[in-house]
């Protein structure tokens, strides 16, 4: 089955614990329809670049799925429907990176940075 990514911004006045529930509920969806949820991390709260909704601020979370295409499509319609979800991106892999995220990683465990002069 093919590999996705997909990044999900929700709005900034759920709970920790509603917006964890939120990527329970995803992969619910993607179990559902013949999908799993491979991996999921949650970013937490973070600043956005520019307002979304009247939003300065956002929950966010990481997902990693292997799912058919018809899953994918019907999961992202959710989100495009949920009132909690602002904006949400979805990529397709060739293969997922093993470890954590580079959201996730502390910064001296970056190997692909350069020294700074």
């Amino acid at each position: 089955m093919p590999l996705y990514e997909h990044v999900m911004i929700a709005r900034q006045d759920l709970s920790n614990t509603q917006a964890e529930g939120l990527i329970e509920h995803f992969g619910a969806v993607l179990s559902d329809n013949g999908g799993s949820l491979v991996d999921s991390e949650y970013w937490g709260v973070k600043t956005m670049a520019y307002k979304i909704n009247k939003n300065r601020k956002g929950h966010y979370a990481f997902l990693r799925t292997d799912a058919p295409a018809p899953a994918i499509q019907e999961m992202e319609r959710l989100m495009r429907l949920h009132d909690d979800v602002m904006r949400v991106l979805t990529i397709k892999m060739d293969e997922h990176k093993e470890g954590p995220s580079v959201q996730m990683q502390k910064r001296d465990e970056r190997d692909s940075r350069r020294e700074r002069r």
